[in-house]
């Protein structure tokens, strides 16, 4: 897959280039599926907010970035109508825009879902995550970043060989300070990005795309 791992959505020209570029086509051009899944397993997230995203009436603005179709994929009601059901909408799609939340609780549903295990044979899907959205496809997330009870760990999907500290400088808990701390604690590489800074990944290659603020460690 395609990933473009951001804080807080396309918030700006430099991302939604990279997107376009990602997809090989105007956004216009291109099917879209929503997954709000990571937003149940956070305390501060609400139905609204998971509506919010899907409609595009937040910040992350991914669901109204004007898409030639926006579907919803709700994880938690895949293993209940089989894998014949959603395996085709999800290979129809350019691309999956992920919301954040809690990435222990969205990794969690895509392993049992089965959407985990379909993703290495996506290789012309993009992903694109939000916070939690994207720190699922990374080896572990640090306990700080751990909302959801029933999380054994905090290791996730490890898709990528990095970690991700979002919102940085958005929240006072998310300082360069804290990310420092974080960062020392998994001893492994890890990237601290603020709301106007993404990630793409590519084959294995990685560039920042920002028009903000960011650290790498590691």
């Amino acid at each position: 897959m395609k990933l473009l791992l951001t804080s807080g959505g396309v918030t700006n020209p430099s991302i939604r280039s990279a997107l376009v570029q990602l997809l090989g086509k105007p956004i216009g051009e291109a099917t879209a599926l929503c997954i709000p899944t990571a937003e149940y397993g956070h305390p501060a997230c609400t139905p609204f907010s998971a509506w919010r995203f899907v409609a595009g009436r937040d910040s992350a603005s991914l669901g109204g970035l004007g898409w030639k179709s926006v579907g919803l994929l709700e994880l938690l009601a895949l293993p209940t109508i089989g894998a014949q059901r959603w395996v085709p909408w999800v290979r129809e799609a350019d691309v999956l825009l992920v919301d954040g939340g809690d990435a222990t609780y969205l990794c969690h549903w895509m392993r049992e879902s089965g959407l985990a295990d379909l993703l290495p044979s996506l290789t012309d899907m993009v992903w694109v995550g939000v916070s939690a959205g994207s720190m699922v496809m990374t080896p572990r997330v640090g306990a700080a970043f751990v909302e959801w009870e029933s999380a054994p760990d905090d290791r996730t999907l490890g898709v990528v060989d990095f970690s991700i500290f979002p919102h940085l400088d958005a929240f006072p808990e998310n300082s360069l300070a804290d990310a420092q701390r974080w960062a020392a604690d998994l001893g492994a590489p890890a990237y601290a990005i603020d709301e106007q800074t993404a990630l793409t990944v590519v084959d294995g290659a990685v560039e920042v795309i920002s028009e903000g603020r960011w650290t790498k460690f590691g």
